[in-house]
């Protein structure tokens, strides 16, 4: 005998199910109707329910004909939220930019820019990979900024325009310690590193790796300087203690000073050393 709790669980088990299979054949109509009233009002509230592939479905067969209508900004702002809530960024960029241009004086102008330039954002990599879409995106972002400076949207553009000038920073360090890491067993060419560590310094003159990039800086100088050919030798090592005097006044505190001042001792002896060579 079934108990009054076992009937009302398959009672709202079966209304779930019929509920389900009208809105499943409410939708099907629709997509197959010629009314676009019932596609527009019928993907607004598939929308709203976060059933963002069906209403972008039903938008799509409808942004032809609301063309012109005053209907056609909330249609379009709609449709390119769609595509954004889909995660299709590449689709939502272009159609946020595209709603932005064709209405220069709605009231969700700023919001639109915004998620045009939050679009690039998202397609922005991982920092090892190329940073087209970075770049991109920086650019996005910061048009946005001048374009509405008092929008409550800056505060989190502000910050998305930190993370990817971080990762540009971290890829051009990452570039730069890998020319000094092969230098010594491959290429033997501490001249490429100790570039790209003068570019990365003089490109991000404020970045929170600066002190890294001095040392590893120090390092490829050093590095060349131990093992340079010996007529060379002189003058490479006197830049590499003034390299390492320049680390220790720029950063007392360094985590790495353990390791500088033990190379400051080794070109020391190396300058000494060289000194008592040519006095012979």
């Amino acid at each position: 005998m079934q108990t009054v709790f076992q009937f009302m669980k398959k009672y709202i088990y079966i209304v779930i199910v019929l509920l389900t299979l009208s809105a499943c054949s409410e939708y099907q109509k629709a997509l197959k109707s010629e009314d676009t009233a019932t596609k527009f009002k019928l993907g607004e509230e598939l929308y709203n329910a976060g059933k963002y592939e069906k209403a972008n479905k039903l938008f799509a067969q409808i942004v032809p004909d609301y063309r012109g209508k005053p209907q056609a900004e909330k249609l379009m702002y709609l449709y390119s939220q769609s595509f954004y809530k889909m995660k299709d960024y590449y689709i939502s960029g272009y159609q946020f930019e595209r709603f932005a241009s064709s209405y220069p004086k709605s009231e969700k102008l700023a919001e639109a820019t915004f998620l045009s330039a939050k679009s690039n954002y998202m397609l922005s990599p991982v920092y090892t990979k190329d940073q087209k879409e970075t770049k991109q995106a920086i650019e996005k972002l910061q048009e946005f900024i001048n374009l509405f400076p008092d929008s409550e949207f800056v505060p989190e553009a502000n910050a998305l325009v930190k993370e990817l000038d971080y990762k540009l920073e971290l890829k051009a360090f990452s570039i730069a310690k890998q020319y000094k890491d092969i230098a010594p067993g491959y290429t033997k060419d501490f001249q490429a590193a100790i570039k790209s560590f003068d570019n990365f310094l003089f490109e991000f003159p404020g970045s929170t790796l600066r002190e890294d990039a001095l040392f590893h800086r120090f390092d490829a100088i050093y590095q060349e300087a131990i093992n340079s050919v010996e007529y060379k030798k002189q003058g490479r090592l006197n830049a590499a203690k003034v390299s390492a005097d320049a680390f220790k006044k720029s950063y007392p505190n360094s985590k790495h000073m353990d390791e500088v001042n033990t190379m400051s001792q080794k070109i020391e002896e190396e300058l000494k050393n060289y000194s008592n060579k040519v006095n012979i």
